[in-house]
C-alpha cells in the first residue's frame, strides 16, 4: 500500500492543481450532489445561495446534512472547496458555529476568499464559518478541542484517507456526548486488493482507498461508536473503461451514515418513542434512518441503542420516552447486518448516480 505521506501528497496535486472541476472526475460519485429530490426547504436556499465557483470544485458523492443544526458546532472533515461548510454555515444560523478542515492548501486558501461573500449572504453580522489547514488523522494538532462538537460531517473524503482507524477515532474524541458523525463516503462491494491500492490514480477517484462497507462496522464499534445507521444510498458507475477494468469484479456505492458518540452503555431494555413533530422541515415525519421513520404523534418501539441515542442526542426534546419492560434487539446471535449494506438500500430504491458531463462545464 501506498505510504500516507504518499498518498497525501498525491491527493494534493490531484485535487488542488489537476482537477479544476468535479467532472473531471472519472466516475459517477459527484453526480447526486444537487439533483437529489425531497430535499428540505432549508437545505435547498441553503445551497441555492453558494458561490457558482464554490460548487464548481465541490468533489463530493452525497448530501450529508442531518436535522436539526440550528445553533450547533459542525466540523466538516475535508471541506475541499467549502460547499458544504457555507451550507452549514446557513443551516446553524448566526448563534452556531461551522469549521472546515482540509490538507490541501489550494483548496483552504480559495474557500477562505468566499468567507465574507456568503456572511452577506446569508445576512450575518459576523462570520460564523473558519477553514483551518489540517490533517482528519491529527485534528489536536490542527486545534480542535476534545468533547467540543455537536456533529461532524464528512462527504466522500475518508475513501481518501489510508488510516481510516485514526480518522474515526479522532472523530470520536472531538465529538460531545451524543454528538454525531453524519457522512456519505464510497464503498466497495468486496475487499479492495491491495495491488489497486497502490495506483495513485485508482486512490484519487476513491475506488483504492474504499472500505469493504461491512468493514466500517467494526471499525466504528472498534473506536466506541454506536452501530452505523444507514440514511441512503446509491450505486455509483465507473464511466472510465481503463479503470473500470482495473476494478474488475469489485462494485462501488455511496453510502450516507450516522454514527453516534454514545458515553453510557444502553440500558437492557428498548423503548417506545413518539415525535412531537417539533423539528424545522420536518412537522409531520422523521425520516431517522433507512429503518427508521417517525411519524408525529405516532408510537413507535425501538431498539436499546436506538433509545439510547434519542435520549443524548440532540434529539431528545422532540420525542417523548416510554421505556419498555422487556428486551428489543434488533441484534441476531451473529448480526448479518444486511440492512446495513448500500448496494441492497440501492437496489431497492433504484438509485443510481448518473454520469457526470464535461459538457455541463
Amino acid at each position: 500500500m501506498l505510504k500516507s505521506d504518499d498518498v497525501r501528497e498525491n491527493l494534493k496535486k490531484y485535487y488542488g492543481c489537476r482537477l479544476e472541476s468535479s467532472c473531471d472526475l472519472q466516475t459517477s460519485a459527484t453526480s447526486c450532489s444537487l439533483a437529489c429530490s425531497n430535499l428540505p426547504r432549508s437545505l435547498t436556499e441553503a445551497l441555492s445561495l453558494i458561490h457558482p465557483e464554490v460548487i464548481k470544485r465541490f468533489f463530493g458523492c452525497g448530501l450529508p446534512f442531518p436535522a436539526k443544526l440550528e445553533g450547533c458546532r459542525v466540523l466538516d472533515l475535508g471541506s475541499g472547496s467549502g460547499r458544504d461548510s457555507f451550507a452549514f454555515s446557513k443551516l446553524v444560523g448566526p448563534n452556531g458555529q461551522v469549521t472546515g478542515i482540509d490538507m490541501t492548501e489550494q483548496l483552504i486558501t480559495a474557500s477562505r476568499q468566499f468567507v465574507e461573500y456568503h456572511q452577506k449572504k446569508f445576512g450575518y453580522e459576523e462570520p460564523n464559518v473558519s477553514f483551518i489547514q489540517g490533517y482528519m488523522e491529527k485534528l489536536g494538532e490542527a486545534g480542535i478541542q476534545r468533547d467540543s462538537m455537536d456533529v461532524l460531517i464528512s462527504n466522500c473524503v475518508i475513501c481518501l484517507c489510508p488510516d481510516k482507524t485514526a480518522v474515526l477515532q479522532q472523530a470520536y474524541n472531538v465529538l460531545k456526548d451524543g454528538g454525531e458523525l453524519y457522512f456519505s463516503d464510497m464503498y466497495a462491494s468486496s475487499v479492495v486488493p491491495d495491488h489497486m491500492k497502490q495506483d495513485p490514480v485508482l486512490w484519487g477517484e476513491g475506488m483504492g482507498g474504499s472500505l469493504f462497507w461491512k468493514d466500517l462496522i467494526s471499525l466504528a464499534h472498534s473506536v466506541g461508536f454506536s452501530t452505523p445507521r444507514l440514511v441512503s444510498a446509491s450505486h455509483i458507475e465507473v464511466h472510465n473503461i481503463q479503470l473500470k477494468e482495473k476494478a474488475g469484479d469489485i462494485k462501488y456505492a455511496s453510502g450516507t451514515y450516522r454514527l453516534f458518540k454514545l458515553l453510557q452503555k444502553p440500558g437492557r431494555s428498548g423503548a417506545a418513542v413518539t415525535y412531537k413533530g417539533t423539528i424545522p422541515d420536518f412537522p409531520d415525519q422523521l425520516d431517522f434512518d433507512s429503518l427508521h421513520c417517525f411519524k408525529k404523534d405516532v408510537e413507535v418501539e425501538v431498539d436499546t441503542e436506538m433509545a439510547a441515542i434519542i435520549q443524548v442526542s440532540r434529539f431528545s426534546s422532540d420525542f417523548t420516552v416510554r421505556m419498555l419492560d422487556e428486551q428489543k434487539s434488533d441484534s441476531e446471535p451473529t448480526p448479518q447486518y444486511c440492512h446495513l449494506n448500500p448496494f441492497l438500500l440501492a437496489d431497492r430504491r433504484g438509485s443510481s448516480m448518473r454520469q457526470c458531463s464535461k459538457t455541463s462545464r
